[in-house]
């Protein structure tokens, strides 16, 4: 029987489909109320990204597949995900209309953001803030809800979702 080789290709990916499965869980979590849960799983997807980069790196297994797939996670982990939580924890209980397009604004935001970052050169700063960045601070500022007023939400995601989609450079940490 021929002995298989491992593709080491597919290492990196594995992260990146960690981060996809810790977003989605975060968005289940988040409609089962278990705000703890819900961030931890966005701060998981956090450190499958910057594992997933740098594994490729590692390997020397980047691709354009790579690539893709890392956005397309991310845009669940860092833009959906998010905003849901927000939307379900700060919203959905105190400005649920308004609530619904901020929420859809951050995402979309993130989404444009990622489809941005695919289509440029590689470059030592990032253009706009990074949705991972964007995501996990608004999934961690949920943790001090009870200290921040509710209507701080909407103005930083708000903020958060302008700088996403802005050209402000942003420098590129530990690469």
């Amino acid at each position: 029987m021929k002995e298989r080789s491992f593709d080491s290709r597919v290492l990196p990916c594995l992260f990146t489909l960690a981060n996809l499965l810790f977003g989605f869980l975060a968005i289940i979590f988040s409609f089962e109320q278990n705000l703890k849960q819900a961030t931890a799983m966005v701060m998981l997807s956090v450190l499958m990204d910057s594992l997933d980069g740098k594994v490729a790196r590692r390997f020397k297994a980047n691709s354009d597949f790579g690539k893709e797939l890392d956005s397309l996670s991310d845009v669940i982990s860092f833009g959906l995900a998010p905003a849901v939580l927000i939307y379900v924890f700060v919203y959905e209980i105190h400005w649920p209309y308004w609530g619904i397009l901020v929420s859809a604004f951050f995402a979309m935001c993130g989404a444009v953001r990622l489809a941005r970052f695919n289509l440029l050169p590689s470059t030592d700063y990032f253009i706009g803030v990074p949705i991972t960045f964007a995501g996990g601070f608004m999934a961690l500022l949920l943790l001090f809800m009870d200290k921040i007023p509710w209507q701080a939400y909407p103005a930083v995601m708000i903020l958060l979702s302008l700088l996403m989609i802005s050209s402000v450079h942003v420098p590129k940490l530990g690469k």
